[in-house]
């Protein structure tokens, strides 16, 4: 069974198979899905060293007994100024395991949602003939389209370069959209080349 999604700007109507546009929203997955992904994005960089990370401390710094002050094994103990740090925190992986097949349920349903809510609109074309601001947020205004993530077939440099100081618009290629970036925006612009392509990767 077809779907008919909501075009803009004059573009022809566009037909999509319900395997991927009329599938039902499945909220415990694609919350999943988009938890995980904004977790892979954490650096988990952080770090401090502890006694035996920090060089230096091999020998002991003075005699165990008879001069009067607290045994020491170690200069780079946590208790000694530039000494190791108690307890240190290390560099950490956040990244969570998303089955392939749970991916692509998710991404399903998302666009599912998208189309039922008419928030996934469809134009025949986003390409501009020079990288201008101006240019694109008054093509987006003749569409009646102001926050939005605009989705195209392949990488377009003028419509990213014309689309890099706006807070709220966002591009993507259709190959590289991810759930965060779906359920971010309130509406999703894609070309007609770049739905057939998202149809063909989700099929």
């Amino acid at each position: 069974m077809a779907i008919k999604l909501k075009t803009v700007g004059g573009a022809a109507p566009v037909e999509v198979s319900d395997e991927v546009f009329g599938r039902e929203f499945n909220e415990t997955l694609v919350h999943q899905v988009v938890v995980a992904h904004m977790a892979g994005g954490r650096a988990g960089t952080r770090g401090h060293k502890s006694r035996a990370d920090v060089a230096g401390g091999g020998a002991k710094p003075f005699r165990q007994k008879g001069g009067g002050r607290a045994r020491a094994g170690s200069i780079r103990s946590p208790l000694w100024r530039t000494g190791g740090k108690t307890f240190a925190s290390t560099n950490q992986n956040y990244s969570q395991k998303v089955n392939k097949k749970m991916r692509i349920a998710a991404m399903r349903a998302i666009f599912s949602e998208l189309a039922r809510q008419d928030r996934l609109v469809v134009v025949d074309s986003l390409a501009l003939d020079a990288p201008k601001t101006k240019s694109l947020v008054g093509k987006l205004k003749g569409y009646g389209i102001g926050e939005a993530l605009l989705v195209t077939e392949q990488f377009d440099e003028n419509l990213y370069l014309s689309a890099r100081n706006l807070i709220n618009v966002e591009v993507r290629e259709a190959a590289k959209v991810d759930p965060v970036s779906l359920v971010a925006f309130p509406q999703v612009v894609v070309t007609a080349g770049a739905i057939k392509k998202i149809e063909e990767m989700l099929g």
